[in-house]
């Protein structure tokens, strides 16, 4: 899930690949065609790069995945082929092409910087199907056989951030600090749209419940160090946080905060095992359901769309089971309330009436949607009183800075 830098939008554009057709996160006005033919499931065949290996929670998050629908499926070894460690450079499109080379009908990859190798590849390879996670530039692109996914992973993290909360609000009530010394710690990556939605709609969750919550924001500028996410919750924690979260794919927050004996909200699976003191829940993306979603398009002869997004009511963002022993009383009750509300439609995250941004209201936001060089804000995306994160397009575009987080470093993004 890494950043597209300029330089490699650049490559797009050499490339000629801008074709400028406008999207909306789960439809398609230029959608793929897989040829109008049924495929057997005994003759598919998909290939699966990934980023790191099972050492990394989010790798392992669409690992477990690609085995689950893999099983589900019934399909064999050799129709399943998993390319792990790749880096997002041109091991990527070589990765890929490789994969496109050995019959495979999908290529799917995990990681934000796999996207222009990705898009080089399915130009050259108009017969395969190229899908991307967390990737901005299908809906633009105008390669039918290109397409990004993503899912409203903003839900799960404001359910979390509920938690979050009530576990504040035990400790305040316990006398362990006051109301006004509530403070939470969150460890992220870089400073991008996907961390600022993720962190923003977490901390709204604990205010949902915990209103005189603040938030303090370290950064490491990698998606995966142990050792920098250890040494970014520890900064948090010496400077007073009381409860610490994390975008970040390594073990060093949970552990940094196991010895401490701060309370943890995780992400992408739990972590009660090496932290059973301290692990509340974690929120993640199930991609079981796009992967047999993929699949079944290309074995059906139907339609991929550009951008695919799926949400808690598609089965595609998910919470772990709380941990009693940590988590404040009433939190997995709570956290079921709020997801009723999620469906029904009474709950949104970015209510805007829930946040300020130095000191007032958000009436209008341009969002980055069709993401250029620039990074041009181009959509409008708040109406009807809330910020429509992920419905213009499915991966995160909220850049918003609200009032109660504050950002210790920015060196990164």
């Amino acid at each position: 899930m890494k950043k597209l830098t300029a330089m490699l939008l650049v490559v797009f554009m050499v490339l000629g690949l801008f074709a400028g057709c406008g999207s909306n996160a789960t439809d398609s006005t230029n959608p793929s065609q897989s040829g109008g033919e049924t495929t057997a499931a005994k003759d598919i065949k998909v290939g699966f790069i990934f980023l790191h290996d099972e050492n990394s929670t989010y790798d392992k998050n669409f690992i477990n995945a690609a085995n689950e629908v893999k099983k589900a499926l019934n399909l064999s070894d050799e129709q399943v082929v998993f390319k792990t460690n790749v880096p997002e450079s041109n091991e990527c499109y070589e990765a890929a092409a490789d994969l496109a080379d050995r019959g495979c009908d999908i290529v799917f990859s995990d990681s934000f910087g796999h996207e222009p190798f990705m898009a080089q590849a399915a130009q050259e390879f108009p017969d395969v199907q190229f899908c991307h996670a967390t990737g901005t530039t299908a809906h633009t692109l105008g390669l039918a056989n290109f397409h990004n996914a993503f899912a409203s992973i903003y839900e799960g993290r404001y359910l979390a951030g509920i938690a979050a909360g009530l576990k504040l609000n035990e400790m305040i009530e316990k006398g362990e600090f006051t109301a006004e010394e509530a403070k939470i710690g969150y460890v992220g990556a870089f400073t991008y749209a996907e961390v600022i939605s993720g962190y923003t709609s977490f901390f709204l969750g604990a205010r949902s419940v915990c209103p005189s919550a603040t938030m303090e924001v370290q950064f490491t500028g990698s998606w995966y160090d142990e050792t920098a996410e250890k040494e970014a919750a520890n900064t948090l924690i010496n400077r007073g946080c009381k409860l610490i979260s994390q975008h970040a794919d390594s073990m060093g927050a949970p552990t940094a905060c196991e010895t401490a004996g701060v309370p943890n909200i995780s992400y992408n699976g739990s972590t009660v095992e090496a932290c059973p003191n301290t692990f509340i829940v974690s929120s993640s993306i199930n991609w079981a359901p796009y992967f047999t979603y993929m699949i079944e398009s290309v074995m059906n002869g139907t339609e991929i769309v550009d951008d695919w997004c799926g949400g808690i009511a598609e089965g595609s963002v998910v919470l772990t089971q709380v941990n009693e022993k940590a988590a404040a009383a009433g939190t997995a009750e709570a956290i079921e309330e709020a997801k009723q509300k999620m469906a029904s439609g009474e709950l949104h995250v970015f209510d805007t009436a829930t946040f300020t941004v130095e000191g007032k209201p958000v009436e209008s936001f341009m969002a980055d949607v069709d993401t250029d060089a620039a990074y041009t804000p181009d959509t409008e995306v708040v109406s009807d009183g809330y910020f429509h994160e992920s419905e213009m397009r499915a991966a995160p575009y909220f850049t918003l800075k609200i009032d109660g987080i504050t950002t210790l470093n920015e060196a990164f993004g």
